[in-house]
């Protein structure tokens, strides 16, 4: 609950701390007294967009504490945790606004942003007014509301995961028809590809062995004739070695006659015989290594042409080829396998379509039985709101094709008179019956939904008498179960607080005013409640009557 209120420099306020009880407190005071002030102030500190013209004239900047003690198993604690901020036995809600339009927001003196100020302070508070009933302007709400007081929230959630999930099975459902019905088309040009592929079979590092090979026979065949023309000078009855031969052996035939000058010459002819031999081997050699068969060339020619031509299909290097042809064969497996994904696909979307339609038909009759006990419930609650001639329904209108949120939209419809026709709660209800039906249904919902403290401005507007009693009664009911701030002018409605704060306007010098607020006792109570009932002077008959309803209220 809300346990205090620190404000500091705020439009008539120069210093005020208000400290809060639990039950039902009511705020009082003459109009432009500051209750709009405090409100003011107190949607700052719960994330409202900020306005310079908040901060006290003169002043730099202004500041609001919001001091609350949720309890350790609020929601709040879990986004404090998801946020990174220390969690403690109580939550301070800070807010500075300066003159020149910035503003700086803190939690637990840690810096945060308005948006998650804003987010925490819906968690803590709930402001109704017979022009702030954003709870219940939103069928959303609606549904939530009704959801938790049937208990159905297990159920609701169920539905909206499996919801999701189906979106993501049907996503991924028509997804894989895409690829699949892509892929079919190129499915026959993929075969052709391969098929090419598969016959030229390319081998790794082909490329280089061919060309090594073409250019070997290219070079063979430029040098054969010469090597064959050495070769026949040195070879045949008329060459070089045939005649040296015929000189060396007849010289060695003299050598025995003169071996000192025959003995040198023999040696060098003998020498060089053999080395021509050695050179004429040499030669055979390279005549045999030149034979090659030019039908062997053109088809390695042809062979490389092919390869390269097939490259610059593909876009890439004849030695990347054989992975090409891989991936083509992985191309074509995906797609035999992508057919038998896509009736995975569409059977997980057909169970999950089973699945949301057992679990949406249960939340539905849910609803259902649901709407009615909370039909009744608030109409219970009618009566002594004076609305007894009025009735409540919860509207259920089917969405065939389903949602996150079931194949229903829950909307609260009023009729509040016998003979007229019902409609939306917000467009039906004018602002006095509009405020008591909100009130009725937090009455009935308090322990099941809604944040710990709730704030009614002057939803009394525009009724008194016994109407203002009954509603007095119903926010005292309610502030049983959570606390309950209400800004009056009904003192039938003040009579029944446990919690009594007036609110003044006072001048402090020159022209300037300031707003106070001062907690009364039971004497200050009793006077301000006769000043409610006779105006600007209090009489001993407003005295007595405000005897009387502090006496049947308590």
């Amino acid at each position: 609950m809300l346990t205090s209120l620190l404000i500091t420099d705020i439009v008539l306020i120069d210093r005020l701390r208000l400290d809060f009880g639990s039950g039902l407190g009511v705020l009082t005071g003459e109009t432009g007294a500051g209750k709009s002030i405090l409100l003011d102030g107190l949607a700052l500190a719960l994330g409202a967009r900020g306005d310079t013209g908040l901060v006290r004239q003169g002043e730099n900047q202004g500041e609001i504490v919001a001091v609350f003690e949720p309890g350790r198993d609020h929601q709040v604690n879990r986004i404090l945790q998801d946020s990174g901020i220390s969690e403690e036995d109580q939550l301070i809600l800070r807010r500075v606004q300066t003159a020149d339009g910035r503003t700086r927001a803190f939690i637990n003196d840690q810096p945060v942003s308005a948006q998650l100020m804003r987010e925490i302070g819906a968690e803590l508070i709930e402001i109704h007014g017979q022009h702030d009933e954003r709870a219940f302007m939103n069928p959303t709400a609606h549904r939530k509301l009704l959801d938790a007081f049937g208990g159905l929230g297990a159920d609701a959630d169920l539905v909206s995961k499996i919801w999701r999930e189906l979106q993501d099975a049907r996503s991924a459902l028509a997804t894989q028809k895409r690829l699949v019905a892509e892929a079919a088309e190129n499915t026959e040009y993929l075969r052709h590809v391969l098929d090419e592929l598969e016959k030229l079979a390319p081998g790794p590092d082909e490329e280089e062995l061919l060309t090594r090979r073409r250019t070997s026979m290219m070079q063979a065949e430029k040098v054969v004739d010469d090597l064959k023309s050495a070769l026949g000078v040195i070879d045949g009855d008329k060459s070089y070695l045939t005649r040296i031969s015929a000189v060396l052996r007849k010289l060695e035939k003299q050598v025995a006659s003169a071996p000192d000058i025959l003995i040198v010459p023999v040696t060098a002819l003998d020498k060089a015989v053999g080395e021509i031999h050695e050179a004429q081997a040499a030669l055979e050699a390279a005549v045999r290594d030149c034979a090659f068969d030019p039908a062997e060339l053109e088809q390695d020619e042809e062979r490389l042409f092919a390869l390269k031509a097939a490259a610059r299909k593909h876009n890439v290097q004849v030695a990347d080829l054989p992975a090409v042809r891989i991936k083509l064969l992985d191309d074509l497996e995906k797609i035999e396998a992508g057919e038998g994904r896509l009736a995975e696909l569409t059977a997980a979307v057909e169970r999950t379509e089973k699945a949301y339609d057992v679990a949406a038909e249960k939340l539905t009759k849910g609803r259902i039985s649901t709407s009615a006990a909370l039909k009744r419930a608030v109409q219970t609650e009618l009566e002594p709101l004076k609305l007894g001639q009025a009735s409540f329904a919860v509207h259920l209108e089917a969405v065939p094709e389903g949602s996150e949120f079931g194949r229903e939209r829950a909307e609260f419809w009023v009729q509040t008179n016998p003979g007229t026709n019902p409609g939306p709660l917000m467009k039906i209800a004018s602002g006095g019956e509009l405020s008591r039906f909100i009130l009725a249904i937090k009455v009935v919902l308090a322990d099941k939904v809604g944040a710990p403290t709730l704030i009614f401005d002057e939803i009394d507007t525009a009724i008194g008498g016994a109407v203002a009693d009954a509603v007095g009664r119903r926010l005292e009911k309610l502030s049983s179960q959570v606390q309950v701030l209400a800004i009056t002018h009904a003192p039938q409605v003040a009579a029944r607080a446990g919690h009594h704060y007036k609110i003044a306007k006072k001048a402090s010098g020159g022209d300037t005013a300031t707003t106070n607020v001062e907690i009364l006792g039971d004497d200050e109570r009793r006077e301000e409640i006769a000043r409610m009932l006779s105006g600007a002077e209090v009489t001993e008959e407003a005295r007595a009557a405000a005897d009387r309803l502090l006496s049947k209220a308590g």
